[in-house]
């Protein structure tokens, strides 16, 4: 049996990905590390929580101890590291639990990881040569995009919120345990995600909400930004692809191709509304779109090159944005009971 940790693992795309994981292995067992801070739940991993190949720890990654502990009881044999601050109009306010825990936190992992994993600098201990530190990041990272091109694994750097400088700064350090030390690790840098389980404040499911309870949509600005939506099934098969076939040290972006203003985003999902519980008072929900203040140094538009990963490790996005988006606003809706 080989043991897994997945830090952050009761959030959106890691509680996702603790289900994918059990449902299709039968030889891993999984240790999630969530510190239940507002993005994390433990209702997120309901359904697993009873296999005997899942086991759960709630704590931080800046707890040094608590992490040698976990690799000391569970015998780590693979990383995947979700754990992050992540929502742009919090880092704003607070930047400082954003540096503590993206870079910090990542830093103290990949120590963990190799003090445990390997003798010295490119010498791992027997057995462990193996292992996998597979660290998630995002797209923001690369800063913004104009009206064409797109991201690729050489785009330059060039993050503009205190979140996405946090992403930047835990990649270097992950990118510099690889060439200083030998730490065998990938990097994954993904588009925005949608799906069952994510927080309520971000984009789709403050859409959903706002409309069920007939109140204000707020979109920033002009509602022009362009995002490429991942649906969050797609990225876990991904994610694993990655871990199991991908070459350490390399970086493979992810994206399904799929771009899309927030404007249109707001509009797909009235009119799907539109057609499931339809209004009694208005002709349609986009009447309760409101445009709101744009947020400070809002990127323009993101969009990914995911070919590296398509060719190199056969994957492909296979969910049509119309499926997961009607399939994330049923499963919301019975969530919100509205």
């Amino acid at each position: 049996m080989k043991n897994i940790l997945i830090t952050g693992g009761a959030g959106f795309i890691g509680s996702n990905f603790a289900h994918y994981i059990l449902n299709k292995y039968n030889n891993i067992s999984i240790i999630v590390l969530d510190k239940l801070t507002y993005a994390g739940n433990e209702e997120n991993l309901s359904g697993i929580k009873e296999n005997n190949r899942f086991h759960f720890v709630k704590g931080d990654i800046c707890n040094v101890s608590l992490l040698k502990d976990i690799f000391l009881e569970y015998n780590i044999k693979g990383i995947f590291h979700f754990a992050a601050e992540s929502h742009v109009d919090n880092s704003i306010d607070e930047p400082e639990i954003f540096v503590r825990t993206n870079v910090l936190g990542t830093f103290h992992l990949l120590e963990t990881a190799k003090s445990y994993w390997m003798k010295e600098p490119f010498k791992y201990n027997e057995k462990y040569e193996d292992t996998c530190f597979l660290h998630v990041s995002t797209d923001e990272v690369y800063g913004s995009l104009g009206s064409e091109g797109y991201f690729t694994e050489e785009t330059p750097y060039a993050p503009n919120s205190p979140y996405s400088a946090t992403k930047a700064g835990s990649d270097m350090l992950v990118r510099s345990f690889y060439h200083t030390y030998g730490l065998n690790t990938i990097i994954t840098n993904c588009s925005n995600n949608y799906g069952p389980n994510q927080h309520d404040e971000k984009l789709i499911p403050t859409i959903i909400r706002k409309a069920l309870l007939k109140e204000n949509i707020p979109i920033y600005g002009d509602g022009k930004n362009i995002r490429d939506w991942l649906y969050v099934e797609d990225h876990c098969k991904a994610l694993d692809i990655v871990f199991q076939n991908g070459r350490k040290g390399e970086v493979y972006n992810i994206g399904a191709n799929c771009e899309k203003t927030n404007i249109e985003i707001a509009f797909k999902i009235c009119e799907i509304l539109d057609e499931l519980k339809p209004l009694d008072n208005k002709e349609s929900y986009k009447e309760y779109i409101s445009f709101v203040k744009d947020r400070p140094g809002h990127d323009k538009r993101y969009a990914i090159d995911a070919s590296k990963v398509i060719n190199e490790l056969k994957w492909q996005a296979g969910t049509k944005f119309e499926k997961g988006i009607f399939s994330t606003i049923k499963w919301f809706m019975k969530k919100y009971r509205i």
